[in-house]
C-alpha cells in the first residue's frame, strides 16, 4: 500500500461511547480514515466484507458473540485485513484465542489515546504487538507448550501445502483443482494430515497451524 494512501480503519465495539470516541481519534489522523463502524460480531463480519478495511480494531464481547470468531470469519474470508482486539478483558484464554484466530495485535482500552492510534498505524503496516499488561502470561504458554513444531515436521510438503489450504477455508474440491489432484487424493492427504497432528476434525487441524504461527511470531 503507498505511504500516501490513508490506512482504512473499521471500528467495532458494542458500545457506541466507544466507537464514537474512536472515531474522533481516528478522524483526526491524517494517514488513517474510518471506513465504517459495527457495534455486533455478525455486522463486523457483513462490513469488512463490503467495505475491505486495511484494519479493523474489535472488541472480544459483543451482544451476539464472540469477537475472536469475528476475527476469524474475518481473516477467513479475507486474510489481508488486519485485526486490533482493544478490550478490557486481559485473560489468557481471550488472548490467546484471539491470537490464533489471527488478530495481529491485542491491546487493553486502558492505554492512551495517541498508543490506540500508533498501534493500528503498526498493525497496517504488518507489525504485531501485544499489551504489555498480558505479554509476560501469553509468552510462557507459548513457551511452555507443546513444540508446535512437532507435528508440522512429521508433515510432507505437500501436506503442509494442504494444511495451510485447510487453513484459508478451502474444500477438498477447491483444495483438488489448485494443485492438480483428484478429490479422492486431496481426502487422503488430509486424512493422514489429521492423524499425524492427532486431531480429528479440520478446524482443529486449522486451528493447530495458527497456534504454530503465533508461537513463532510472538515467541
Amino acid at each position: 500500500m503507498p505511504s500516501d494512501t490513508p490506512t482504512k480503519v473499521l471500528i467495532v465495539d458494542d458500545h457506541e461511547i466507544v466507537r464514537k470516541g474512536l472515531v474522533m481519534l481516528i478522524s483526526r489522523q491524517e494517514d488513517l480514515v474510518v471506513a465504517g463502524e459495527a457495534g455486533a460480531a455478525a455486522e463486523a463480519v457483513q462490513k469488512a466484507r463490503e467495505l475491505s478495511p486495511d484494519v479493523v480494531v474489535l472488541d472480544i464481547r459483543m451482544p451476539d458473540g464472540s469477537g475472536v470468531e469475528a476475527c476469524r470469519d474475518i481473516r477467513a474470508e479475507n486474510p489481508d485485513v488486519k485485526v486490533l482486539m482493544l478490550t478490557s478483558y486481559s485473560d489468557e484464554e481471550a488472548v490467546m484465542g484471539s491470537i490464533m484466530a489471527g488478530a495481529s495485535g491485542y491491546l487493553l482500552k486502558e492505554i492512551r489515546s495517541e498508543e490506540i492510534v500508533d498501534a493500528i498505524k503498526r498493525v497496517g503496516a504488518g507489525q504485531s504487538l501485544l499489551d504489555p499488561m498480558v505479554t509476560a502470561s501469553v509468552l510462557d504458554r507459548i513457551r511452555n507448550g507443546n513444540d508446535a513444531d512437532d507435528g508440522w515436521n512429521q508433515l510432507t510438503s505437500q501436506e503442509q501445502r494442504i494444511l495451510e489450504s485447510i487453513a484459508e477455508g478451502k474444500t477438498n474440491r477447491e483444495i483438488a483443482q489448485e494443485i492438480h489432484l483428484s478429490d479422492k487424493t486431496v481426502k487422503n492427504y488430509v486424512s493422514n494430515i489429521l492423524g499425524k497432528l492427532e486431531v480429528s476434525r479440520r478446524s482443529q487441524a486449522a486451528a493447530y497451524l495458527a497456534e504454530r504461527r503465533a508461537r513463532r511470531e510472538f515467541s
